[in-house]
């Protein structure tokens, strides 16, 4: 991972992790329908909003927390603020990553034996 960052992109009903060095793509979370998706990062976690839900995904995974659906507000776009909003993302997402590279690399080396 690079020490230049993580961008969390919402596309298509989609939140998606990307390395700001190369583009590749770190994760992707397949939330609701194929529709706008407003995200925000505050307090370690990620708040997305699409199809009048809104969803709580882990940071490092993309793995969604909770939802809420929102009931009886409809399905408008949805604007998201949050107290607290951090710039820890990339540490996060970096530890995680760092620690899937060393399973593959120990899994590789077993595999070997």
């Amino acid at each position: 991972m690079s020490p230049s960052g993580v961008v969390f992109i919402g596309i298509g009903g989609s939140v998606v992790a990307l390395d700001c060095a190369t583009g590749s793509e770190i994760w992707r979370t397949q939330l609701r329908g194929s529709d706008f998706v407003n995200v925000v990062v505050a307090d370690g976690d990620i708040f997305a909003t699409t199809r009048g839900t809104l969803f709580c995904l882990d940071l490092a995974t993309g793995q969604i927390r909770w939802r809420n659906p929102l009931k009886g507000l409809g399905y408008g776009l949805t604007t998201i603020a949050a107290p607290g909003a951090s710039g820890n993302s990339t540490a996060v997402v970096q530890k995680r990553r760092h620690g899937q590279e060393a399973g593959a690399a120990a899994a590789t080396t077993a595999a070997g034996s």
